[in-house]
């Protein structure tokens, strides 16, 4: 028995051949759309942007004509890790290197913070084979340093000049593209000729648009939680004595929270988008799950499982509000409320509140309160990730139900359990189609950088037909721009994708969820599945399904 070297899957993932795109298999020509602009804020975004704006958005078609050029290239896989992401690096390799065999392509270490610091290795055939289809950032490892200061850009420019580098592929989400667009656009100012490219990255899925159809990492991701949530429900349906809170990923959006409930089905998901349009408070959330358990009570059904997305907290319209002035509060006064003890914090934020905030505030749990008053994210956002929402709002159901009890509206047993699903999906095996999408998403980078164009994000549409019918090609990052407050200042950022309220996906849920609270209809999808029926390995996210039915 050996105990050390690759798993039998490992080994045979590694000999999958990716499939391309019809457009992609060989030569390409570019076809040019109308200029386009920004989602909003135009002439801001023209101004801070005004070399790389108003560009079309192009498509890859074949070519009889043969292509080469010659290229240097370096990549940067930038925040938390997405499944895929080296299928990235691998079609970006395999593309520069069909173009010319003598182009080379060089990988900085741990994110943007690599090209600051001059720390690279260069990616070589023998190199790039071991991580062929396989999850993680391992191969260059990742990081979150943004890239935003001019002496970040020139500090970056020696390595690019000292390696001939031609172009850069940043590989992220929302932010991190921000961050290529900002550097594209100086680039390009400065007449430096040093190409800036896109991958759209996050397992969120709120990097989505018109022009993107999903991010990727997403569909890996969301199967993975599914798998793991399936688990739960059948383990929930045979023992039938607990309630499972289970808050998933999505900081900013609840797309994962709504896809597994499509694929799960469980008693309860939580829409932060629809917590956030009606208005509701955190007491009418824990009134709706309550009634649910008292309901399947009244059936003898003492169990369930409950969805509940991370960012929940964010989309309660009084703690919104809250968070809001605590951000700009935190960004002006910072270090004066850094020193203080934790009940000198408390005193010093409730001295500093407006009235209708501060009264939210003391009325939040203390270590609700502490978690939203503890250092924001890089990019001035509350830490959600530590907030125990599933804790929260299980504590308060217990409460709410021993005072139903008390006044006979309610007879049953609550016992509940607590789950985070976040580690668990972001390095898994990519599906086939992450696998498939992100080869054809870095093959088309590559184009990109072939034809010229800076300040574009790969992309690859049509994910919802066969492979060979996908449409590939790239849009001006600009053009999913807008102006938003971080750390107290209105800055130019990629407009996050919510959940559509009107859209396919979130009706589809509405018009069932009532009966999967009132009954038992769990569907248990099983592991990710690589090899076998098409309609089982090759399927797309019930979201994606439905948006493009």
């Amino acid at each position: 028995m050996v105990l050390w070297g690759k798993s039998a899957l490992q080994k045979a993932r590694i000999d999958y051949a990716p499939k391309l795109p019809t457009s992609l298999q060989g030569s390409v020509k570019v076809k040019e759309g109308a200029p386009t602009q920004s989602v909003d804020d135009q002439e801001d975004i023209k101004k801070l942007f005004p070399n790389t704006y108003g560009m079309p958005v192009v498509e890859f078609e074949p070519s009889n004509e043969t292509q080469t050029c010659e290229m240097n290239v370096g990549v940067i896989l930038s925040g938390g890790q997405a499944p895929g992401g080296h299928n990235v690096i691998t079609g970006l390799f395999d593309t520069i290197k069909r173009l010319n065999p003598n182009n080379k392509l060089y990988g900085f270490i741990l994110g943007p913070g690599g090209l600051v610091d001059h720390k690279y290795i260069e990616i070589t055939e023998d190199y790039i084979n071991d991580y062929r289809n396989t999850g993680g950032f391992d191969m260059i490892g990742s990081g979150r340093t943004k890239l935003e200061k001019i002496e970040q850009f020139e500090k970056g420019l020696e390595i690019v000049r000292e390696l001939n580098i031609k172009a850069l592929v940043i590989i992220g989400g929302d932010d991190s593209n921000t961050n290529a667009c900002v550097l594209a656009e100086y680039y390009a100012a400065k007449k430096y000729g040093v190409q800036v490219i896109g991958c759209p990255k996050t397992i969120d899925g709120d990097l989505k648009n018109d022009q993107i159809e999903t991010s990727f990492g997403f569909d890996t991701a969301t199967k993975t939680y599914s798998e793991l949530i399936g688990n739960i429900e059948r383990d929930c349906n045979s023992s039938k004595k607990y309630w499972h809170f289970i808050k998933l990923m999505g900081r900013s959006a609840s797309h994962i929270a709504l896809e597994c409930a499509l694929q799960c089905q469980p008693n309860i998901c939580i829409i932060s988008e629809e917590v956030k349009a009606k208005n509701m408070t955190l007491n009418q959330i824990v009134e709706n799950i309550c009634n649910v358990i008292a309901y399947r009570a009244e059936q003898g059904l003492n169990f369930g499982v409950i969805l509940i997305p991370e960012g929940l907290i964010e989309f309660i319209p009084s703690i919104g509000k809250l968070i809001e002035e605590l951000n700009d509060l935190l960004a002006a006064h910072g270090n004066d409320y850094k020193g203080l003890d934790e009940e000198a914090q408390r005193e010093y934020i409730l001295a500093h509140l407006s009235e209708e905030n501060k009264q939210t505030f003391a009325t939040l749990p203390a270590n609700v309160a502490r978690q939203l008053s503890l250092d924001r994210d890089p990019h001035g956002n509350v830490q959600v990730s530590l907030i125990e929402t599933e804790r929260l709002l299980s504590d308060m159901c217990d409460a709410k139900l021993e005072q139903w009890k008390e006044e006979g509206k309610y007879k049953g047993k609550f016992a509940c359990l607590h789950h985070f699903f976040g580690y668990e999906g972001r390095c898994a095996a990519p599906s086939n189609y992450d696998t498939n999408y992100c080869y054809a998403l870095g093959t088309s980078a590559a184009q990109l950088i072939a034809n010229g164009k800076t300040g574009y994000m790969a992309i690859i549409k049509n994910t919802t037909k066969p492979t060979n019918e996908w449409r590939a090609g790239g849009v001006p990052i600009t053009m999913m721009m807008n102006m938003e407050r971080r750390n107290g200042e209105m800055k130019p950022v990629i407009r996050k994708a919510l959940v559509e309220l009107d859209g396919k996906p979130f009706k589809a849920f509405e018009k069932i969820r009532d009966k999967w609270a009132r009954e038992t209809s769990f569907i248990y999808p099983g592991p990710i599945q690589y090899w076998g029926p098409s309609e089982v390995c090759d399927c797309t996210t019930k979201t994606l399904e439905l948006e493009q039915e």
